[in-house]
């Protein structure tokens, strides 16, 4: 899994729908998800950390489960199905653990809301993402060419060989 963090909400060019761009650590790749405009308008306000006078719905849920004790561990996107992404609300009370099924705009916006991690599974980010550096991605391609390019026959051998003697 990789952790991923909110870089903001963009509109697409063509259909002026909303999307929430996650980011992962290193700045490599955003996993762009269309969302509804509603869900759009509560991710920014939890990135803009705005408190409506009375809760509206995900705030609603973060009062729900602070009243019950229930800690949202983390969120995962999971899977991506015929261009719809799966999420999870991983939530605990002490030891007890469960799994909640949500939209990951609902997820998004809870996990904003309590400071708590969003996880994607590799094949999603694989299937979905879109490359941010295209320069650093391509010195990694190089610096792997390089790589095997510089690999000789001995260097097998050599690994193989040291392996074999530490078990005689």
């Amino acid at each position: 899994m990789i952790e991923m963090k909110v870089a903001g909400i963009a509109l697409d060019a063509a259909t002026r729908s909303p999307i929430v761009l996650l980011r992962d650590a290193a700045d490599r790749r955003a996993l762009p998800i269309y969302i509804g405009q509603d869900q759009a308008k509560s991710i920014i306000s939890a990135l803009e950390n705005h408190t409506p006078p009375r809760p509206l719905t995900h705030d609603l849920m973060v009062n729900i489960l602070e009243e019950w004790g229930l800690e949202l561990d983390r969120v995962i996107i999971h899977s991506l199905q015929d261009n719809t992404f799966y999420a999870v609300l991983k939530l605990r009370r002490g030891e007890e653990k469960k799994d909640i099924d949500a939209r990951p705009s609902d997820a998004i916006s809870l996990a904003l809301r309590t400071n708590s991690p969003i996880w994607v599974m590799e094949e999603v980010v694989a299937d979905a993402s879109i490359p941010v550096d295209r320069d650093a991605d391509e010195a990694e391609r190089q610096a792997f060419r390089d790589f095997i390019a510089n690999l000789r026959p001995e260097d097998f051998s050599e690994r193989g060989s040291s392996s074999s003697g530490e078990n005689q």
